[in-house]
């Protein structure tokens, strides 16, 4: 039987991954080993290792040695020191990882250097801060590459990957979104304490590369949100360089009616808060990856998702981060609408177990060499 580690790091990171754990799991043909470590540790982002957990997978290893320092070169090099003892003690023959997260390339890195194929999942994509450098550094060390889309197809062969190396599956969460019997809205809001009739979503992320802007950015997008006659669900950042900026700007908001704050929010719950909100608002790929599955409006602030969408896409509006473009965008928002999605169509678990089945896909070699 074969023994195959999924490293997961964040709640957006498990959200993508959980179709293909849970079929993994339920394989008599593999057995699943859940690495849990990166933001999931830390409390004060909601400790979601406790999401992972509640899910009951037979082999989850809580990676708490791993505990962040929000500096992310010293939390990289002593992942992959930890990683290292770990993948030596379970021998895992496959290492999967997902994006453009540290956790990610501490993954690929370990898996590279010791001889175990690795799998990326949602690589060749274009994303703004470190994450893209950190995304195609996975994708160098990668030996197998499931992507979302021909796009992402296309631009890992412009950086000389081997076209056998690479398969389209689509974007695995989309699989929840098709798939999974998610609660009502009313059930949602019941469970959260959320109050509001209707409600907009604001989840903004440090953008790394341009943190010295990032304490006036928040201003700005606090003050248009204030100003805006709207109520908003709040969820936490990421934990990159500058989340603390941000949190310490949400301090204001403790005491506004119009605003409820939250650390983390499961993924299932969250799909159903976007498939009711009016708008997101900030730099979140939920905006440009699960919003218009639902046909909810984007207002997209700032670079962090340059390039992840077409300019023609009317429903995702770009903004730059100051206060009376971000209120102009919001009073302007377009209707709900209908897409043709681009991520994806529900079956990447299927996909996924398939590939796993094929006898190519474990003697695909470990040895690379650039395609050009």
């Amino acid at each position: 039987m074969k023994r195959i580690v999924f490293i997961t790091g964040t709640r957006a990171d498990y959200g993508k991954l959980k179709s293909l754990m849970l079929s993994v799991e339920a394989s008599f043909d593999y057995e699943l080993h859940v690495y849990v470590t990166g933001m999931h540790l830390l409390s004060e982002y909601g400790s979601t290792f406790k999401e992972v957990v509640k899910d009951g997978y037979n082999h989850i290893y809580i990676a708490r040695e791993n505990m962040p320092t929000y500096n992310m070169s010293a939390d990289l090099g002593k992942g992959i020191s930890n990683f290292t003892r770990y993948i030596g003690e379970v021998k895992p023959d496959c290492i999967v990882v997902h994006g453009d997260r540290g956790d990610a390339l501490m993954g690929s890195i370990v898996g590279a250097f010791n001889n175990i194929h690795v799998v990326h999942i949602e690589g060749g994509e274009i994303t703004g801060t470190i994450d893209e450098s950190i995304r195609h550094a996975i994708t160098r060390f990668a030996h197998v590459h499931l992507v979302a889309n021909e796009q992402a197809k296309e631009i890992l062969l412009a950086m000389g990957e081997d076209e056998q190396r690479i398969k389209i599956i689509g974007s695995p969460d989309i699989d929840i979104i098709k798939h999974k019997k998610l609660g009502s809205i009313e059930d949602i809001k019941k469970k959260l304490g959320i109050l509001y009739d209707s409600y907009a979503i604001l989840l903004f992320h440090p953008v790394v590369t341009e943190v010295k802007n990032l304490q006036s950015q928040v201003k700005e997008i606090i003050q248009a949100c204030k100003v805006s006659d709207k109520q908003y669900v709040v969820i936490y950042p990421n934990n990159d360089t500058g989340s603390q900026t941000i949190l310490d700007a949400y301090k204001e908001l403790d005491t506004c009616t119009d605003f409820t704050m939250f650390k983390s929010i499961g993924f299932e719950d969250f799909l159903v808060l976007l498939q009711h909100t009016e708008f997101i608002l900030g730099n979140s790929s939920a905006g440009v990856r699960e919003a218009p599955y639902f046909g909810v409006p984007t207002i997209d602030i700032g670079s962090r998702q340059h390039g992840r969408y077409s300019a023609e896409n009317t429903s995702i509006v770009h903004v730059d981060c100051e206060q009376d473009i971000i209120v102009s965008a919001i009073q302007s928002l377009p209707d709900r609408y209908k897409v043709s999605h681009s991520w994806g169509t529900g079956n990447s678990s299927e996909l996924f177990m398939e590939l796993l089945e094929q006898p190519e896909f474990w003697s695909t070699s470990l040895q690379k060499r650039l395609s050009y």
